[in-house]
């Protein structure tokens, strides 16, 4: 019995639960098919816009500002180099990397000992040929007055012959007398001859004695320049650089000795690429004599020079791209050659063109600018020159237009944009730079170190000390200085 109660309560158990499940399983069939047979209907689609800054568009004239980086170098440099082998004995004080001299100054002298000595010996051998030379003009004298004789002689011996002769004619006299008067023409004639040589012969000694006094005279000159080169003086003012001499040492013929390099002449060098360097050049191909700012940052002063493009170099340079251009300098007080400087060319103004940020171009060549219903359109554009973070373009329909300061990848033409407009405000005023009271231990300290920095031009240094001299000095000057002086 107990067998039986147990297997009837277990079956009812399964016959409850196979219930339940049936149920469960009718009750998830019902609600699929309720929900398959339900209509679905998608929620209404709203238009995505961005948000984008604008700019107007104003064509204007412009001059485009080339930015590059150049060398400060000097037109006049010259190599000293010793022109004699020798012995320094004696020296300038000026001579010092850094002195300056002045033009014509002895600046040192090689013993001349030498040179002196081959001097004196060719002035005594230009004596000698001196003396040669009256001992055969003397001589020629001589020989053209015994020639003179000697032709007296022939003309009397010549008219006794010419006597006998008609004497003979005559029937007077003999012909022995006659023969003895032509033998004794025929040794006057001879003997004329004998002087003529003798003449020759002495303007052969002259010819020869003014020779040897010409090559003499040569040797003199040479002596005496190389007895002038034992001194060495400084052809123009300057500075000198890279010296390499002392007092008592033996130098060789062509040894580099100095540097003089002149410090008024200076000059940029600066290389640029061939599209720069082609914006430079005239209708007729030749370099515009374009102005130019060499900036150079000592200290926290800007110094500054002007001056105008002179040349460019004639050939590209090994493994170089671009032109290497050459600027003068006109008045570049505190620069020194070898100053690594930033360089602003002023290239020919451009008229009517728009200058756009360099984020609103694309890469195909256009902007995007707003159309009606606050919608992008695409607009082609020529640029002209690139400057730095902005754009000079020109296009026909853009004057006036609103055009996108920024693109993006999301943007493009027909895109619902957000319009926010910059650049519509009138001209705000110049910003005054902001400006500091120093206290008084801060002034001076400010004041101490820019009185012992040697590096600062003078002229600068009194701009400096006027500025900090007043009660509001500029930040950013203390700024930078502070800076250099690790305040």
């Amino acid at each position: 019995m107990r067998f039986l109660r147990q297997s009837l309560i277990g079956l009812v158990l399964t016959a409850l639960t196979l219930a339940l499940l049936v149920y469960a399983g009718n009750l998830v069939r019902g609600a699929v098919q309720e929900r398959l047979a339900r209509e679905t209907t998608a929620p209404p689609a709203r238009e995505r816009t961005f948000s984008v800054n604008l700019v107007l568009a104003k064509a204007d004239d412009v001059v485009p500002v080339l930015e590059t980086f150049g060398q400060v170098q000097s037109r006049r440099t010259l190599e000293l180099r010793a022109a004699v082998t020798g012995r320094v004995v004696e020296m300038a004080d000026s001579f010092e990397d850094g002195g300056t001299v002045r033009a014509d100054d002895v600046l040192m002298r090689i013993d001349p000992a030498d040179a002196q000595s081959a001097l004196d010996r060719v002035q005594a051998d230009i004596s000698d040929a001196e003396a040669d030379l009256r001992d055969a003009q003397r001589t020629l004298e001589l020989g053209r007055d015994d020639q003179a004789a000697a032709q007296e002689q022939e003309d009397l011996r010549q008219r006794a012959f010419q006597r006998q002769l008609d004497l003979e004619e005559r029937g007077v006299g003999t012909a022995a007398a006659v023969e003895t008067a032509e033998l004794a023409a025929s040794a006057a004639r001879q003997a004329v001859l004998s002087r003529r040589q003798v003449v020759t012969t002495a303007e052969a000694r002259i010819d020869q004695a003014r020779s040897t006094l010409a090559r003499t005279e040569i040797a003199l000159a040479e002596a005496e320049r190389r007895l002038a080169d034992t001194t060495l003086r400084a052809p123009f003012d300057g500075t000198l650089s890279l010296t390499n001499i002392t007092l008592g040492r033996l130098v060789s013929a062509n040894e580099k000795l100095a540097d003089l390099i002149d410090p008024d002449a200076l000059e940029l060098s600066f290389r640029v690429s061939t599209a720069q360097y082609a914006r430079l050049l005239n209708d007729a191909g030749d370099l515009l004599n374009a102005p130019v700012v060499a900036t150079l940052d000592v200290s926290g002063i800007d110094l500054q020079a002007t001056g105008v493009i002179t040349r460019v170099s004639a050939d590209a340079g090994t493994l170089q791209t671009g032109r290497l251009v050459f600027a003068r300098l006109d008045s570049a007080r505190g620069f020194k050659p070898g100053d690594f400087v930033t360089i602003a060319v002023e290239e020919p103004m451009l008229a009517d063109v728009i200058v756009l940020p360099a984020s609103a171009l694309g890469a195909d060549g256009s902007v995007l600018v707003l159309a009606e219903g606050d919608r992008l359109e695409s607009l082609p554009v020529n640029l002209l020159h690139r400057q730095g973070d902005s754009v000079l373009v020109r296009g026909d329909g853009l004057q006036g237009r609103e055009v996108v300061q920024a693109r993006s990848p999301l943007l493009g033409a027909g895109i619902a944009v957000t319009p926010l407009r910059t650049g519509r405000e009138e001209a705000a005023p110049p910003v005054t730079p902001p400006m500091l009271e120093l206290s008084a231990e801060r002034r001076a300290r400010l004041v101490a170190y820019v009185e012992a920095n040697d590096r600062m031009p003078q002229e600068a240094k009194a701009r400096v000390l006027a500025q900090l001299a007043e009660p509001q000095v500029p930040a950013q000057m203390v700024e930078r200085i502070e800076s250099r002086m690790g305040g």
